[in-house]
């Protein structure tokens, strides 16, 4: 998937979520359960199932995972409803409240809100965290909606009544399925040789390269304390290193137009082999992000200023 995907992919188990059925006093209490009345959807522990594995079978469901007392959230919600019905059926909004839900917090192991997951076909796709400007959603929304055709997952939602219908199904391409497993299951060094033999088979795959990109990506900063790499990279501007890996610190939470810049400043003050260590690193975030992206064709002109 060449959505920005920002948060650190591992396997999320939804198997106890799958087996809870909410119980009668539950329904009751709240929640739109299984039965939605629209595009966005109130999920709980006990309506999970119902209200988000079995829906994600036909159409993308998006996981917002808030808290009343979270700030960033309540920046981030009224986007992703919007954009929601802005699709018009092609996907659904399901909000988890993560304190009154803690089965679901804990499934999707949440470490910070709002965190913002999707779930097509039962898998699950980590899409960003923390509260991103619309276009950045708007751009995530398009990328999983590719991903989602590319697994097949192609059906609408009836906003009228929430109902789901069929629409014909894309080819499924099951040369994608060996590197999304492996990074569903966390293991990066899997997901890339699996991108790699389909570039190697078809140099010119863009969802390929952008795949690979991405998990270089996390490879190389997945882990990393982002306050202590960004404050190294502020203390040492010279520092190659230092700003590279900053750069991925700041793709990795969201901060796209941040990263392009800091290394299109690292360029314009290194030479040599180091400016082109830098160039390079930027072209690869430039595949992660898409070449149709606006910010990506501002960077290239940037780029182009500071080398020439």
């Amino acid at each position: 998937m060449s959505a920005e995907s920002f948060m650190r992919p591992g396997a999320v188990d939804l198997s106890a979520l799958a087996a809870r059925r909410e119980s009668p006093a539950e329904g009751a209490a709240g929640g739109n359960g299984a039965v939605a009345s629209d595009l966005v959807i109130d999920a709980t522990d006990g309506t999970f199932e119902e209200a988000v594995l079995k829906a994600s079978a036909t159409v993308p469901v998006v996981i917002d995972l808030w808290a009343d007392w979270c700030g960033p959230c309540k920046q981030l919600s009224p986007i992703l409803e919007k954009l929601t019905r802005e699709y018009n059926g092609r996907l659904l909004l399901a909000k988890v409240d993560v304190d009154a839900n803690p089965q679901v917090s804990t499934a999707f192991q949440v470490q910070a809100i709002p965190s913002v997951f999707a779930v097509v076909g039962g898998r699950v796709l980590p899409l960003f965290q923390g509260a991103l400007p619309e276009p950045q959603v708007r751009q995530v929304f398009e990328q999983l909606l590719k991903a989602a055709a590319s697994a097949g997952v192609t059906g609408r939602v009836d906003a009228s009544g929430a109902t789901i219908t069929e629409e014909p199904e894309l080819p499924h391409d099951p040369r994608y399925d060996a590197a999304f497993d492996a990074i569903e299951k966390g293991d990066l060094d899997a997901a890339a040789t699996a991108y790699r033999s389909m570039l190697t088979e078809s140099p010119g795959d863009v969802e390929a390269k952008a795949g690979l990109a991405q998990v270089d990506l996390l490879r190389r900063a997945g882990t990393v304390d982002a306050r202590q790499v960004l404050t190294a990279a502020q203390r040492s501007p010279a520092d190659v290193a230092a700003q590279l890996l900053a750069a991925d610190v700041e793709m990795l939470s969201g901060q796209v137009d941040a990263a392009f810049a800091r290394l299109v400043d690292t360029v314009r003050r290194m030479s040599g082999d180091d400016r082109e260590t830098v160039r390079s690193r930027l072209l690869d975030l430039f595949e992660i992000v898409g070449p149709s992206d606006p910010r990506v064709a501002k960077a290239r002109s940037a780029l182009a200023s500071a080398l020439f």
